[in-house]
């Protein structure tokens, strides 16, 4: 396989990202959550530089990049402490999804206001009993003449408030087998049935978490996204995207805390030197630094078998990569709070909040332990136990 290394145009973007993440930083998302905003700024300006949508076909508004670009993009924003969790969404899995599989009519309608951050789409998979087990999903899908009647319950879901759509996960009966498979379907916001409760979340941020209940939804045909038989195919068109993702989220985190405990040990001094001249101090932070490169270059490979259309070797590499920085990210954030001490837990250093943020990496979308079973089944052969 080639060497995965950036390019010329991938260190520009890097760059370019890093600078207007500079200037919102972590004192302007502090302020949208405590006041129970939403970043409406800093996706706006994104979305006007071409960063949301740099993944998306450039037919349609977008950079004609891939989730390799967007990414980058995710990192730096999370590297400068203003990550926006609506990327991993909007347009790596629903923006990838419709690209790959939608109608032109859902193309047209949909990846332009995605692209340009005008209108926002949410992913609903999770359910209560089935967690992200997409063969146990009960939320059903079933025909009534031309349209689709959609049941069921999602919980977990983020920023079903702002999303001008959720694209749900259900399972409709196949005619030939009888048996259930997933299917995508777009439901907008406002349609009869479709009710959503705010989950009270311990972990404070601008995206909140949403319940979702689906009363007998009735959707139109085209809400149908792709081929009702492609089932697994599409649904993990997203998903790889999602996890890849995540990864980024997590090394931006990472990354963010890291800076800010490097800054610290180079100017906090108790007795003659500062602190982060004693290796008691020095080596964690150079290890978490290392964890967290070693991730990067997982993701970035993830990302390159994407964007290539290696599906297969692009799961394998893409929960590991999730894998990695979530570990990497919770040893980085927990060494960075460590490291200041006492001020780790206030709230002017601003490192407090991410340690209940970083486990986020290792839980969601998929667990740790579900990423180890996917390895020793799918990279290993070693039998199932489930």
């Amino acid at each position: 396989m080639t060497t995965v290394l950036e390019t010329d145009e991938h260190k520009a973007l890097r760059a370019a990202v890093a600078a207007l993440g500079t200037r919102y930083g972590r004192e302007y998302l502090t302020k949208v959550i405590a006041a129970g905003a939403h970043p409406d700024e800093l996706w706006s300006e994104a979305a006007k530089l071409g960063y949301l949508g740099v993944n998306l076909p450039e037919a349609y508004g977008g950079g004609g990049g891939g989730i390799a670009e967007l990414s980058i993009v995710l990192e730096e924003l999370g590297a400068a402490g203003c990550p926006l969790l609506m990327m991993v969404v909007s347009p790596a899995i629903c923006g990838t999804v419709i690209a790959r599989f939608g109608t032109a009519d859902q193309k047209q309608d949909w990846l332009p206001a995605l692209a340009d951050g005008t209108r926002t789409m949410a992913f609903g998979i999770t359910e209560p009993d089935a967690g992200s087990n997409s063969h146990r999903i009960t939320t059903t899908a079933r025909r009534d003449g031309t349209d689709w009647i959609l049941t069921g319950r999602k919980v977990f879901i983020s920023g079903v408030d702002i999303a001008d759509a959720t694209l749900i996960v259900g399972r409709a009966e196949d005619a030939r087998t009888g048996k259930l498979k997933p299917c995508l379907f777009i439901v907008p916001r406002d349609a009869p049935g479709f009710e959503r409760r705010q989950i009270d979340m311990e972990l404070h941020g601008a995206e909140k978490q949403f319940e979702l209940t689906l009363d007998d939804v009735r959707l139109p045909a085209e809400a149908l996204v792709g081929d009702e038989d492609a089932g697994l195919l599409q649904l993990f068109a997203g998903l790889n995207p999602e996890r890849i993702m995540t990864a980024a989220f997590a090394i931006g985190m990472g990354r963010y805390a890291l800076s800010r405990a490097i800054t610290y040990a180079r100017e906090r001094t108790v007795w003659r030197d500062p602190i982060g001249a004693h290796q008691a101090i020095a080596h964690p932070l150079a290890q978490a630094h290392i964890d967290l490169e070693l991730a990067r270059l997982m993701m970035q490979k993830a990302a390159f078998l994407y964007d290539s259309g290696d599906d297969a070797g692009a799961g394998e590499a893409a929960n590991m990569a999730k894998y990695a920085a979530g570990e990497a990210c919770v040893k980085a954030v927990d060494q960075s709070v460590h490291t200041l001490g006492g001020n780790g837990l206030t709230g002017e250093f601003g490192l407090a909040s991410l340690i209940t943020a970083s486990r986020v990496a290792r839980i969601a979308p998929v667990s740790r332990e579900m990423i180890l079973n996917y390895v020793s089944h799918q990279t290993l052969g070693l039998p199932k136990s489930y």
